[in-house]
């Protein structure tokens, strides 16, 4: 088995059209896994056409406190780092579900053993097929803010279940966040997607610095390369010692399939699986 990550530092410069269109090539000579690891928006399955059935359920532990054990100390809210609980000395500590990463910090420092653990429920994993591939993503819940964890739960489903499979194609959210590195993990070489700008060469920077920090094997796809300045990716590219791997054009009947909800078929797809396989 074979683990192919498509990611990039900026959004909107074509990650999910590469990895949906990747996969379905692949897939046509080999058993495909497409995994949708961006679980902040994920839409591989919209351009697909894939109906999900949700599988499974993530939680998150949070804190929970025993009122008639709190010596309302105010400990618990200095050691929050990401000020999910207010408690100032002599009154009860709230805690605000949303905004905790469950760190377990306030937990350890309670000198009354007052907080335990409890869980919530943060996002969802969802199966499919089509296209001759099998499917899988994380969706986050609404108002949560911890991505990694379905993110975490995602791959953890991915591995249990990759081995039967050829290829897994993990498509990232875009960054370099605690989300994207949990995607990233497993992966035997990164496809860094990028566009012909100085945004997208900013950003592509850094992506390859993250991709370089965690010792992952990556190669650069310029996407819309004829409506830009692609000297700016080449610079970046051989500063890496790298060269831009694949170029996809920009082109209409790329938007169309994009707009319908059917898979990409171009050349430049093709060559990129060559180069995959």
């Amino acid at each position: 088995m074979k683990q192919i990550a498509i990611t990039g530092g900026k959004g909107g410069t074509g990650k999910s059209t590469v990895a949906t269109a990747l996969a379905v090539a692949l897939g046509k000579k080999h058993k495909v896994l497409l995994v949708d690891a961006d679980v902040d928006c994920p839409n591989d399955h919209l351009l697909l056409g894939i109906k999900r059935k949700k599988v499974k359920t993530v939680r998150q532990r949070i804190p929970k406190l025993n009122e008639d054990k709190c010596a309302k100390c105010g400990l618990c809210s200095t050691v929050c780092k990401v000020n999910a609980v207010f408690g100032p000395k002599g009154k009860m500590p709230i805690f605000m579900q949303q905004q905790c990463n469950g760190c377990g910090a306030c937990v350890l420092s309670c000198p009354a053993k007052a907080i335990s653990w409890a869980k919530k429920e943060i996002g969802y994993v969802y199966k499919g097929k089509g296209h001759g591939i099998d499917f899988i993503s994380g969706e986050l819940k609404v108002n949560e803010a911890v991505s990694e964890f379905v993110v975490s739960a995602l791959k953890e489903i991915s591995k249990e279940i990759g081995k039967k499979y050829d290829f897994v194609v993990v498509d990232t959210a875009a960054g370099t966040h605690c989300d994207v590195i949990e995607a990233l993990k497993g992966a035997d070489v990164a496809l860094a997607v990028t566009e012909p700008t100085p945004l997208g060469q900013h950003d592509l920077e850094l992506i390859m610095n993250l991709l370089k920090r965690l010792g992952i094997n990556f190669e650069i796809i310029l996407n819309r390369f004829e409506e830009g300045n692609t000297a700016l990716i080449e610079d970046s590219a051989a500063m890496h010692g790298k060269k831009i791997w694949g170029k996809i054009p920009y082109k209409k009947e790329i938007m169309e399939a994009y707009s319908k909800g059917v898979p990409v078929e171009d050349n430049s797809i093709g060559k990129i699986m060559e180069l995959v396989e």
